[in-house]
């Protein structure tokens, strides 16, 4: 039986729409959304506390320098505070992130997170507990944690790797939202940035961040 031009149009129409939906799904990027180190806070993570719901507020230029220029640079570097990821460093953290880009892990659209400056610190001791929080629970390989060395001044330097004393490496999370783990250092006083390195166990991905802290 022969179909009328109408049906067959139809037809067509539904395959190229079912074609369309197929692409959609075929192409569309995993999702990013992973975590961040909530506690001691993340530059990003902090100005999204603070000012996500307000980041209009015009007193933030005055009461959070720091935040009111990472907003105005790329607000999306904050919305975002989940996915500073990079795909397949295969452990050459260093080679593959210049000084100067440690804090937005060379990820060029969070580059304000690199500007030194009077960044709201977190009090802590010289013993300390580190609070992952990962929406998507992919647990972790290891942790790397850093402290700036005694001297360096997070006011008015970018972080390089020759301004870091290695901490610890942890061993492996199971995948959970949340992941905390006790960091033991001594000798460091005032303000100084605790940088990170999540190794998340699901695929070759590396997230780095800088905390920023008062050593009390």
């Amino acid at each position: 039986m022969r179909m009328s031009n109408s049906t067959t149009r139809r037809r067509g129409l539904l395959a190229l729409a079912i074609s369309a939906l197929a692409c959609l799904f075929l192409f569309t990027p995993t999702a990013s959304a992973h975590g961040t180190i909530v506690d001691p806070a993340s530059r990003a993570y902090h100005c999204w506390q603070a000012w996500g719901s307000d980041h209009m507020n015009p007193a933030m230029q005055q009461q959070d320098p720091m935040c009111w220029q990472a907003f105005q640079a790329n607000a999306d570097t904050m919305w975002n505070w989940m996915s500073a990821l990079r795909d397949g460093l295969g452990g050459n953290f260093q080679g593959a992130t210049p000084d100067g880009q440690l804090c937005s892990n060379g990820l060029a659209r969070n580059n304000s997170l690199n500007n030194p400056g009077q960044w709201k610190t977190t009090n802590i001791s010289n013993n300390f507990t580190m609070h992952l929080y990962d929406q998507a629970s992919h647990g972790a390989d290891f942790f790397r944690v850093y402290v700036s060395k005694n001297g360096f001044d997070p006011t008015t330097q970018r972080l390089g790797w020759g301004n870091l004393d290695f901490i610890t490496q942890t061993g492996r999370f199971a995948p959970a939202n949340d992941i905390t783990f006790n960091v033991q250092t001594s000798g460091y006083t005032g303000r100084h940035i605790v940088f990170t390195i999540w190794q998340a166990s699901h695929l070759d991905q590396t997230y780095m961040w800088c905390s920023d802290v008062n050593f009390g």
